[in-house]
């Protein structure tokens, strides 16, 4: 295969990753051992194989379609995420995404096509042609990888697993797995050296990671009883589905997070790990964007391993950035508290973000600000009790919501990359005494800049 149609990596760039096993390159491509019929990752300790023996792929996926079973060692189930080799193909990067996060777990692919604004055909030529295979048989690759990850990683039941990663019997999932992966799953608990322990699971990413900055983050905009932010960890509550739960997050190693949880609803593990990902931005390749950022607009930098620092959806987001406009910090995050010990749902000493009907039943005479930003946040709750799945830039046609309320909401609701808050007054404080850069030079990690900018003026 010739990875530089996916990849900004060439063959020759690949060789010299492996044969330095290179950790800055885990997770942007996989290597496959023609010879043992394995694919592992570039930092596998095994014995590097013969060039002549080697293929290269940019995603595991492609590896188990061709024939490949993933390796016990390096657990290329466990590698962290890239998506550089995704191309500019924008709906097909959001097509993947939902499907990593189970959409076809819980509907169709009709309405899958419908949700990203084109038919199910479209969809299926997109698939084909970047990854060569259907969106059905990709959904259930990364099902079957999850569920070696959760066997690797977990205690749950083989039964749970199995529902967690979507699949509706255990027989189901056993000849599955067994007919990809060449092993069972029994075969694959067995494999294990230490017991693992019940509900935790690793997430890994690519170095460097300033988690000081995302956990100083968190702490100064925390909601009481619902999130808690510790000296080494970050935990808090969340509604997924029909059911609740909590995680709680701390690092174990240079490259990986360990995830606690407890989850009502274990066929939404899969988007509980896909939403705390996202929120702890564990894909981002940080070496290349830091060396964008240092050779457009160095002034801007304020550290290394700074990243995104997300919230768990769209709608906090909005609320919090309503909550936010025109007033510091400290007095958003009073009323943000004031709004979620109000509105938030209460359940054995644990406190939930209120859902958008909740919200949209009360006057809110509790909190204290203008009328008009009142409306405005009941106006925003009544969109998103039927409008949750719709894009920030669409929330423009509400009245008291402006681009910088909608631009919050991509940087830390959606995680997007490139969402320069040129608007914001800390941000335009500090890009007066830049006057040789401009918004453009950031591009295409201007969410990044914002924060290197808050950063500087904290």
């Amino acid at each position: 295969m010739e990875i530089s149609t996916f990849s900004d990596l060439s063959i020759e760039q690949c060789q010299r990753a492996r044969q330095s096993r290179d950790a800055r390159f885990d997770g942007r491509f996989y290597i496959a051992v023609k010879t043992t019929g394995i694919f592992c990752r570039p930092i596998c300790p095994a014995t590097t194989p013969k060039e002549k023996n080697v293929e290269y792929f940019p995603n595991p996926v492609q590896a188990l379609q061709a024939g490949y079973r993933p390796c016990l060692r390096c657990r290329p189930d466990s590698a962290p995420g890239s998506w550089a080799w995704k191309g500019t193909e924008t709906t097909f990067q959001r097509a993947v995404g939902l499907i990593e996060s189970g959409a076809l777990q819980q509907s169709s692919l009709v309405v899958l096509a419908e949700r990203l604004g084109i038919s199910d055909r479209y969809l299926r030529k997109l698939f084909q042609q970047y990854l060569g295979m259907s969106p059905k048989q990709y959904a259930q690759y990364h099902q079957l990888m999850f569920a070696k990850q959760l066997l690797h990683g977990s205690q749950l039941g083989i039964s749970d697993i199995a529902l967690a990663c979507g699949f509706q019997s255990v027989r189901r999932f056993n000849d599955a797995f067994k007919k990809q992966l060449k092993l069972t799953p029994s075969q694959v608990r067995k494999t294990l050296n230490v017991p693992a322990t019940y509900n935790r699971l690793t997430l890994a990413f690519r170095p460097p990671f300033n988690w000081e900055h995302t956990l100083n983050f968190y702490r100064l905009r925390v909601v009481e009883g619902a999130e808690l932010v510790e000296e080494q960890s970050y935990q808090r509550t969340f509604r997924l589905g029909q059911g609740k739960g909590w995680f709680k997050v701390w690092p174990a190693s240079a490259n990986t997070l360990t995830m606690e949880f407890e989850i009502e609803d274990i066929t939404q593990l899969k988007q509980l790990v896909s939403h705390v990902r996202r929120m702890l931005d564990l894909d981002a390749d940080m070496a290349v964007i830091e060396q964008h950022l240092e050779k457009t607009a160095s002034g801007v930098l304020s550290g290394s391993g700074i990243r995104i620092p997300g919230v768990w959806d769209t709608w906090e987001a909005g609320v919090r950035a309503i909550l936010g406009q025109q007033v510091s910090v400290k007095a958003a995050i009073t009323q943000l508290n004031r709004f979620v010990e109000h509105l938030g749902y209460q359940d054995a000493g644990k406190t939930y973000f209120p859902e958008p009907s909740e919200v949209s039943q009360s006057e809110l005479a509790f909190l204290k600000m203008p009328q008009k930003r009142k409306q405005t946040l009941l106006a925003f709750a009544h969109y998103m009790e039927h409008s949750r799945d719709h894009h920030p830039d669409e929330w423009l046609a509400i009245k008291g919501i402006g681009p910088w309320t909608a631009n919050y909401a991509k940087l830390r609701g959606l995680s997007e990359p490139d969402c320069f808050l040129s608007s914001d007054l800390i941000v335009k404080k500090f890009m007066a005494t830049q006057t040789s850069l401009d918004d453009s030079v950031m591009s295409p990690w201007g969410s990044y800049a914002t924060f290197h900018c808050w950063n500087k003026q904290s």
